[in-house]
């Protein structure tokens, strides 16, 4: 259930590439990508939003032999809850360079301009590119969300996308 190693590299690079010092990830599970992110200068701001905060202190040992435990502010709230809530403080608007979405995803506002979104499981087991009949039934419902959302992504004239078949498929936004 964790980020694809390539997509995690992919991941490492970009924040490298915008120097990003605030960054937020919704869909924690145990930290394994926010590994991936946090750089040495000691002036980074992440925030991460999960539900479970068990998945997390599974991974916390492992963050905490890392040494970058003081730099996370883990949320235990459904995400829509959170991210209302740090939208209702203007100063947030806006101030993200960099967010990593692997659940609900809703983000834009808080990204600034020039900063960028990765969204995960875009693809969804290659069952966007199947045809209807081909699909499991499990699958299905979801796979109808993903290619609605992946639509309305391709659409936002407030993003250049590029969809990357990394892992289960990750959608990297570049915030115009």
């Amino acid at each position: 259930m964790a980020t694809a190693p390539e997509a995690g590299q992919l991941i490492a690079l970009l924040l490298k590439l915008i120097n990003a010092k605030k960054t937020i990830e919704v869909g924690v599970f145990t930290g394994y990508s926010l590994l991936l992110k946090i750089p040495d200068d000691g002036k980074a701001n992440y925030s991460y939003i999960d539900l479970d905060r068990d998945a997390y202190e599974m991974g916390f040992p492992v963050i905490k032999k890392a040494n970058v435990e003081h730099k996370i502010n883990f949320i235990q709230s459904p995400a829509l809850s959170a991210l209302d809530e740090l939208l209702n403080d203007h100063d947030n608007r806006g101030s993200f360079d960099f967010a990593f979405i692997d659940a609900d995803k809703r983000m834009l506002e808080l990204v600034k301009v020039g900063g960028i979104i990765v969204y995960d499981n875009t693809l969804w087991f290659g069952t966007v590119a199947m045809p209807e009949e081909c699909v499991r039934e499990a699958m299905k419902p979801n796979r109808h969300h993903i290619i609605e959302f992946n639509k309305f992504l391709v659409a936002d004239t407030r993003i250049q996308i590029s969809q990357v078949p990394l892992g289960d498929g990750i959608a990297i936004c570049w915030r115009l």
